[in-house]
């Protein structure tokens, strides 16, 4: 039983992300709102401390790769979910033992929760000895099940759960009531006589009858006569109900670990799945990017910001999508162009989009390639916050001397809009410094900014622009493409900022 995780393909693997600069990331591309998404109706499984773990080499992606391909295929898919609602059902039993007052309740609820388990693990072995499976997370896992669904330990506590299912359901005793009195006795064949009572009152119905007969009630808790009936019975069948005591005692911890673990685990997949198919219902794509090394080109073709696409989700309207490419020497992505034009939805894509591939999911679009970051850091323009006594300048700079002195080629750095608080001399001296700074560092970098003049810095450098529909240039398309900025970034920028724009002096003299 060598199987340990479906995550993770080793512990090496694994590298927790807790960062200041990964938790940033999740605030300013809506990453968190991601999250959220994604874990909606997956509460009880704490999926959320899985996001904070994104993978460090690309073999570890392969392995979660693999493992979802898998379950894209509907016969999979649906044995785990089978496998999900009896676990579910373990542990509702298993929380209904531990709330039970009465330890014969508790007794019975657990013996309950066996069957159910064992019922789990058994169906689990079957249904997955008969499917295809490819990836080496589900075939180790398959070994393991098999292995253990056939073990002596576990073939004995089988057999042990339905032994004692019958013989409580074979229990059958009398109760006798004379006034406050009850007594509860044998069982010997005592006649029914409900159905001749019935008969004979029936000659003398005249018209409409009511119903007189009695309900039992449907809640769980037991109250102090049926506490003392149970009690009556257990003392009828000693043997019985010893053997039950001495069953929960001894199997209480029978719960397979590495089952409910993978039971957890799972649920990461499908999760994502199922959020997934929400979005190729209305015609957006996804795809599985392949991972290359660090300077070896970055694409995307058809990306989208997936945070966007879920609040667009029926309303009948799609985020629009976006290509872009590093290749050769390109290291910065230099996106100008008219504001509210798509630049800053483009940004949070590329970072979403980076971390999902670390993350071992699929990404938005229809082919993609990237390397797995060591960190990605975002700078977003952000309001000025009185509590840390500097100025927006100030901060900005300070965040950005943080980020390139935390960097490595490995790196990818995000940077959205900074500067806008200093003159354009300024703004355009202290924007080489950095960008001379990132492409001595080699590292991959997505700049948004209205300084037109970085785009064509050196042969690290290219230029995309946020467009407008040309009959109409107020009109946006948020389309974002390869193209040599036009000098009116900036130009655009201050007219809208001192609301000088055609259309705005328009509104303003209209009589």
């Amino acid at each position: 039983m060598s199987f340990k995780s479906i995550l993770f393909k080793d512990t090496a693997s694994r590298a927790s992300d807790k960062s200041a600069a990964a938790l940033q990331l999740f605030a300013d591309t809506n990453f968190d709102q991601i999250i959220a998404a994604i874990t909606t109706g997956k509460e009880e499984y704490d999926l959320t401390p899985f996001f904070h773990l994104p993978l460090c080499d690309a073999e570890a992606v392969a392995f979660r790769h693999e493992v979802m391909q898998d379950l894209e295929v509907p016969a999979v898919l649906d044995i785990i979910r089978g496998l999900a609602l009896r676990m579910r059902a373990v542990r509702a039993h298993l929380a209904e033992a531990a709330k039970a007052h009465y330890e014969l309740q508790k007794q019975r609820w657990f013996l309950d929760a066996v069957e159910i388990y064992t019922d789990a693990v058994t169906r689990l072995a079957n249904d997955m000895s008969g499917v295809e499976l490819r990836s080496r997370g589900f075939l180790s896992f398959r070994r393991y099940i098999t292995d253990y669904a056939t073990s002596a330990g576990f073939i004995s506590l089988t057999e042990q759960t339905k032994r004692l299912e019958a013989q409580l359901a074979a229990i059958r005793y009398s109760i006798y009531v004379r006034g406050s009195r009850v007594e509860v006795r044998h069982y010997t064949n005592e006649p029914d006589f409900s159905g001749e009572v019935q008969a004979t009152f029936e000659r003398f119905q005249q018209g409409g009858s009511s119903e007189y007969s009695f309900k039992f009630g449907t809640a769980l808790d037991m109250d102090h006569i049926e506490t003392q009936i149970l009690a009556g019975v257990a003392h009828l069948h000693q043997d019985i109900f010893s053997e039950l005591r001495e069953f929960t005692a001894l199997h209480k911890d029978c719960f397979e670990e590495t089952l409910r673990r993978f039971d957890r685990e799972i649920q990461f997949y499908v999760s994502y799945l199922e959020y997934e198919e929400k979005f190729k219902e209305v015609g957006l794509n996804f795809c599985y990017p392949r991972i290359t090394n660090p300077g070896k080109g970055v694409f995307n073709e058809e990306g989208f910001d997936l945070a966007l696409a879920g609040k667009l989700l029926g309303s009948g309207r799609k985020p629009v999508c976006n290509d872009y490419y590093l290749k050769g020497s390109e290291r910065i992505i230099v996106v100008s162009g008219p504001n509210q034009g798509g630049k800053t939805t483009f940004a949070r894509a590329f970072g979403q989009q980076v971390y999902l591939t670390s993350l071992g999911y699929k990404v938005p679009g229809t082919r993609a390639q990237f390397h797995l970051p060591d960190q990605i850091f975002t700078r977003f323009e952000k309001e000025e916050k009185v509590a840390n006594l500097r100025g927006k300048l100030e901060d900005d700079l300070v965040r950005v001397h943080e980020i390139l002195r935390a960097a490595t080629p490995r790196s990818i750095i995000i940077i959205n809009e900074i500067f806008g608080s200093t003159s354009l001399r300024d703004a355009i001296a202290l924007s080489r410094k950095i960008a001379a700074k990132i492409m001595e560092l080699d590292v991959a970098c997505v700049w948004v900014t209205f300084l037109d003049e970085l785009s064509s810095l050196s042969e690290k450098t290219l230029s995309m622009m946020s467009t407008v529909v040309p009959e109409n240039p107020a009109e946006r398309t948020f389309k974002i493409v390869r193209r040599p900025a036009d000098g009116l970034a900036y130009a655009m920028s201050i007219a809208e900022k001192y609301r000088l724009t055609h259309d705005l002096i328009k509104e303003r003299i209209r009589p």
